[in-house]
């Protein structure tokens, strides 16, 4: 009878061991690469009105690894960048981790102080700065009591107060084209930090392995069906969960990233046609703007993938409507963004619209490079019922979840209780396994021992005309404990709908107990990244009594 494996390998020792030929660590910076060698002339970045191909972004990159050498970086310095949707930020998404380093980027939309808490949190020894934001950084290097080396962004685009001693294109000139760099020792190595929102406090630092941010990048294509050399728009902020590992995912199809300073829907627009963009990343709200701007129809279908917040059935629809093929995905910064994504079932395409637009707007099931994601009991992490109705909190496995938290044990142990990693967010898996958020643990509306889903009262707000973006919160009642209270954003033009408008039309959507005891309208306060800060809407004097 023939030996297994197992007595083979002990008989003859290490022979079947993992060495240089058949194991090599999984990174991301190895698409750069693969995109040059295989098609050096194809464009790999556009931004006002220049074009650089995949070979000469390689060269760039690599002489800023070599310069950031030169500066005195070791393997595990981090190297933070605070920058818009430019080249340079796609560049350092290779340049840094070539010569060792571990990215940061920092968004751009944060106060000095919490600037300045960053990088001395994540220990930042470079910072490439657009001079757009000097007027913050100055503020937040003013209180540091070892500043980081500063390296200036010029762009006439967004002209500003110069902080650093070189400017990014004076430092790339001194780096060497030629630096071959090398991948990590370890595929376990960081190659990149990413600060929370920091909405109850400060943010807390995701720790990513380029094992990680190489998957993701490879997931993304796999779920998104990305076909040869793909022409993506930057809508996404790249400091977010590094665009959701996206600067890696072009790479790896060696396709083009279109580089866009600032956001609207006639700009998105205006790349579609004059730019071949066929694929964007956007928050619902990035999705309710393009809509709205689209009068006439595309050029050709563009795909848009959505994340950040349970896409409303209405936008959805509206996006659909004008040539846009959507597809929701969820994550979390600790998820490197998108991990798990609605897959699109045969016979879906049958139904009503309506229809077609509520199954989108669930979050769905595990990346295919995802190993596990259930919805469990928080204690237990017991599985609930696939039944659509019993809550549970998104737990997530596998390799496309963080290292941990940097420099906080004690979170990254409360984080990963159980042998999963606990997301805070209330969801129900359907009967076909896909799962649909219902609200954050912590905003979860209890009323009369019922509990409230305040994103099924906002997603039937959000048909109502002339709603911008709403916020449900749960307000102190005698009676009942809680009631939702309705926060709502008005949008420009055309007659604006009162309060009795609303509670009417939630009347034929939403059971009795769920309908809003108060509409109040306001202009919702937000976080940097553009997420609804519904605690402050809970502290609001004007909310605490229904």
């Amino acid at each position: 009878m023939p030996e297994s494996l197992a007595a083979a390998s002990r008989a003859v020792g290490d022979a079947l061991a993992r060495r240089a030929a058949n194991h090599v660590p999984l990174s991301p910076v190895s698409f750069l690469n693969r995109a040059a060698l295989a098609h050096p002339d194809r464009i790999a970045t556009v931004y006002g009105g220049v074009k650089r191909s995949w070979s000469e972004v390689r060269h760039r990159c690599r002489r800023l690894a070599s310069a950031l050498r030169g500066l005195g970086l070791e393997a595990g310095d981090t190297v933070a960048v605070m920058a818009a949707n430019t080249p340079e930020l796609f560049e350092a998404h290779f340049g840094v981790p070539l010569c060792g380093g571990v990215l940061n980027a920092i968004n751009t939309r944060l106060d000095a102080d919490t600037v300045r808490y960053i990088l001395e949190h994540g220990g930042g020894k470079v910072l490439i700065c657009d001079t757009e934001f000097a007027g913050t950084v100055r503020a937040a290097l003013a209180g540091m009591a070892t500043p980081p080396i500063v390296v200036d962004i010029r762009d006439p685009a967004a002209p500003g107060e110069a902080l650093g001693a070189v400017d990014y294109e004076a430092l790339l000139a001194g780096g060497d084209p030629d630096f071959a760099g090398g991948g990590p020792a370890d595929e376990w190595d960081a190659i990149a930090l990413n600060y929370t929102s920091g909405t109850t406090g400060r943010p807390k630092g995701a720790v990513y392995h380029h094992r990680g941010a190489y998957l993701t990048a490879v997931g993304n294509v796999l779920e998104w069906d990305m076909g040869r050399a793909p022409v993506y728009l930057w809508t996404l902020p790249m400091f977010h969960c590094n665009g959701w590992c996206f600067p890696w995912t072009v790479a790896a199809k060696a396709g083009t990233s279109v580089c866009l300073r600032r956001v609207t829907g006639p700009a998105v627009l205006d790349a579609i046609a004059e730019d071949g963009v066929d694929h964007f990343c956007g928050a619902p709200i990035v999705l309710k703007m393009v809509a709205d701007a689209a009068t006439t129809p595309l050029p050709r279908r563009v795909k848009a993938m959505t994340a950040g917040a349970p896409p409303p059935a209405a936008v959805l629809a509206a996006m659909e409507a004008r040539g846009f093929d959507v597809t929701h995905v969820y994550g979390l910064t600790e998820t490197y963004g998108p991990a798990v994504a609605c897959d699109w079932r045969e016979g879906w395409d049958a139904l009503p619209a309506e229809d077609r637009a509520a199954k989108r707007a669930r979050q769905g099931i595990a990346y295919t490079l995802c190993e596990e994601v259930i919805v469990g009991d928080p204690a237990t992490c017991e599985p609930v019922p696939d039944d659509g109705a019993t809550l549970g909190e998104v737990l997530f496995r596998g390799n496309l979840v963080m290292k941990g938290y940097h420099a906080d044990p004690a979170a990254t142990e409360a984080a990963f209780a159980g042998g999963w990693f606990h997301s805070g967010d209330l969801a129900v898996r359907h009967p076909d396994g896909h799962i649909q958020i219902r609200d954050r643990l912590k905003d979860i509306i209890i009323s009369g021992g019922e509990n409230i889903s305040s994103i099924e009262i906002e997603d039937a707000i959000h048909h109502v005309p002339g709603v911008a973006a709403v916020a449900v919160v749960g307000a102190p009642d005698e009676r009942w404990g809680e009631v939702p209270v309705a926060y709502v954003e008005l949008g420009a033009g055309g007659a604006p709908p009162s309060a009795e408008d609303i509670v009417a039309f939630c009347r034929t959507r939403l059971a009795g107990f769920k309908i809003p005891k108060r509409v109040v309208f306001t202009t919702l306060p937000r976080t940097s990244t553009g997420k609804v800060q519904k605690r402050l809407l809970r502290d609001r004097d004007d909310g605490a009594k229904p």
